[in-house]
């Protein structure tokens, strides 16, 4: 079973979105975690309230700091878009892949939502490729 770590800086937003879709998508087939290099105290409430419209509850979710042990277990690194803040932790010694998507803290519901759904859309494709290859 392939392990995927989702990181962005907070893990407050992007990756704990991306952690909840893969594991409703992918359970069968990936081990799925997330974390942030600076932590936030907890889940950016927005993100749990659009999280729950898709039937995902994360409410009770913990931001987690990423770990080397956790970079070194994984498979694959999926970074959020937080190399555009200059403050990424990857890549690591495992292949990386970065979505370069927008932060959803301080956003408009709408465009959190577009954000979830491209969230969604890339961890299905994701999900896709594990299951194939």
């Amino acid at each position: 079973m392939k392990k995927i770590l989702f990181v962005c800086v907070e893990n407050a937003g992007r990756s704990q979105m991306a952690e909840a879709f893969a594991k409703k998508y992918g359970a069968d087939n990936v081990s799925v975690s997330s974390a942030g290099n600076k932590p936030a105290d907890k889940v950016t409430p927005i993100v749990v309230e659009v999280m729950k419209e898709k039937g995902i509850d994360i409410s009770t979710n913990k931001p987690m700091e990423i770990t080397a042990k956790m970079a070194m277990d994984a498979d694959l690194i999926v970074t959020m878009g937080c190399s555009a803040q200059g403050i990424c932790p990857g890549p690591f010694f495992k292949p990386t892949v970065d979505w370069a998507l927008e932060d959803p803290k301080g956003k408009s519901i709408d465009k959190v939502r577009e954000i979830r759904d491209e969230i969604e859309r890339r961890v299905k494709e994701l999900i896709a490729k594990q299951t194939t290859s």
